[in-house]
């Protein structure tokens, strides 16, 4: 053999020994600038399928976790609620200790209302316009690094990034969560995507059951092990189409005006907007400045009834049908689910999540389910924690 032949030889050789994720990471990462800066994406977008990296940097501030060795802040490309490419932002937090043989397990998490604004995205929580809506799960997230998950955070479309959040929009939502993963294991090798949980709370549990109907389309080549929903949201529709019922001033219509806006992205040809009265539509500006306790406070749209938030001549039907196609029940999910519902829960209502259960086995999802008797919607979190471990770890073996 030639001197040129066993060089290739021993290169090709030496290529072979190298794990394939390190192989494919082996160009560095961007950092990126610091703080609102890194959330601009370049132009253009950068990488080239969904779920690629365009940068990614250290943080810390609110987003630290004890149990971390390191946190990460993330830009990747996703997929557009039109169609098309997009920006979308998160994090991964990488537990401490020796790194298992196999690689750290990861959970993919997909979090709650905080609202549409920029400044309502997990990721640039400053403890100061949130009011709590991403720190409640801190103990949550703590529990799952301790038992050497590493814990991969989306923002969702639009939310910190350029454009709108299609709020309650479930294929925008399930993708970012899908596509995080990828993201994340491009800037940490170690993370082991055969093996995977996602989970989510509320509006987060109604992305979890949406991102475990598509993965196996959209990102088959991870290994889904279960999906766990506390309170995951459902029958949005059916809820909407009696909200003219409800004449007392409220915090809910400020989530009615989110969800109105989530419809609004995805379907402008609807122009929603045109439906609310007057006193709404002074205010609807707000649902793209402000984050959920602002936005349902009594100077705001908590001064309303939700019966006052649309005409009485508007038809919410156009809505209600895009609602209803984006609900839960309407998926089939292959893998295993678990379900933890709170009963004294008023926001995600008990008997909802009861009929989305029964609508989701009917299709052939093995379903899990832990209702917590006089657990409300926040307390479920907590509640919820040590059994939703406990299935999600006999998943991850």
């Amino acid at each position: 053999m030639s001197p040129r032949l066993v060089r290739a030889a021993v290169l090709t050789g030496a290529l072979l020994l190298v794990p394939p994720a390190a192989q494919a990471t082996a160009k560095p990462v961007p950092k990126g600038p610091a703080g609102s800066a890194f959330y601009k994406p370049s132009s253009p977008l950068g990488g080239k399928r969904h779920g690629d990296l365009l940068r990614a940097r250290r943080t810390s501030g609110r987003n630290t976790l004890k149990g971390a060795a390191r946190i990460d802040l993330l830009l990747y490309r996703g997929t557009r609620v039109g169609g098309g490419s997009t920006a979308i932002s998160g994090l991964v937090s990488v537990p401490k200790g020796k790194v298992p043989a196999k690689g750290w397990p990861v959970v993919t998490w997909a979090h709650g209302t905080t609202g549409i604004a920029d400044i309502c995205a997990p990721s640039r929580d400053d403890g100061t316009v949130q009011g709590g809506l991403t720190s409640y799960i801190d103990p949550l997230l703590e529990r799952w690094l301790a038992k050497g998950w590493a814990v991969v955070r989306t923002d969702y479309e639009g939310l910190g990034t350029p454009g709108n959040h299609p709020y309650l929009v479930g294929g925008s939502e399930g993708r970012s969560v899908l596509d995080a993963v990828r993201a994340a294991r491009q800037d940490v090798p170690d993370l082991n995507t055969k093996r995977v949980i996602i989970a989510g709370h509320s509006q987060g549990g109604h992305a979890a059951l949406w991102a475990a109907s598509l993965a196996k389309s959209y990102t088959p080549e991870l290994g889904i092990r279960g999906t766990v929903g506390f309170a995951p949201e459902s029958h949005t529709g059916e809820q909407a189409a009696v909200i003219g019922n409800l004449t007392t001033p409220s915090g809910l219509t400020g989530l009615a005006a989110l969800i109105l806006r989530g419809v609004e992205v995805q379907h402008p040809e609807l122009k929603v907007a045109n439906a609310l009265t007057d006193a709404a539509k002074a205010l609807y500006p707000r649902t793209l400045a402000d984050c959920l306790p602002a936005l349902t406070a009594p100077s705001a749209f908590g001064a309303l009834a939700p019966s006052d938030l649309l005409r009485k001549d508007a038809d919410p039907a156009p809505a209600i049908a895009a609602l209803n196609a984006n609900d839960t029940e309407t998926l089939t999910i292959r893998t295993p689910l678990r379900v933890e519902q709170g009963t004294a829960d008023t926001t995600v209502f008990p008997i909802f999540t009861g009929q989305l259960v029964d609508e989701l086995r009917t299709r052939g999802t093995k379903i899990t389910v832990a209702n917590r008797e006089g657990v409300d919607h926040g307390g479920i979190v907590t509640a919820g924690a040590a059994g939703a471990t406990a299935w999600m770890a006999q998943r991850l073996k």
